[in-house]
């Protein structure tokens, strides 16, 4: 995806998503340190709307919930032994509906617990 639709899909779903959840003014964004999307309009576009990012080291798969999410899906979706795109499609869509989401809750709920072993690992990969 190019820098620019990045920009034009948190100019559109950001603020609107912020306020459907009710998270009020207390929230933290947080991005994945792809350096690509980090263009002047996308910077501009945070500031322009004081958006708080979180900081954290680049690259850090272990403090990212959504990289175990995806990381499921894949195990999940590899035992099944898709043989074609349809077919893959498919079983992820099934998989996708089947992750439950207090195991979401615990990804996050563990998130202290990996930070403070990435501390100790001074960023270097943890076992997770």
């Amino acid at each position: 995806m190019r820098e620019e639709n990045d920009v034009d899909i948190l100019k559109q779903h950001l603020l609107t998503s912020v306020r459907k959840l009710n998270l009020g003014r207390k929230w933290v964004f947080q991005l994945d340190n792809d350096p690509k999307p980090f263009c002047h309009n996308f910077e501009s576009m945070l500031k322009d709307n004081k958006v708080k990012v979180l900081e954290w080291p680049s690259q850090c798969l272990d403090l990212n919930p959504i990289e175990h999410l995806w990381s499921e899906l894949k195990r999940r979706v590899r035992a099944r032994r898709p043989t074609n795109l349809t077919q893959l499609l498919q079983l992820c869509l099934e998989e996708w509906a089947r992750i439950h989401p207090t195991y979401c809750g615990k990804l996050v709920e563990g998130y202290p617990k990996r930070l403070t072993q990435v501390k100790q690992f001074k960023g270097n990969a943890i076992k997770y």
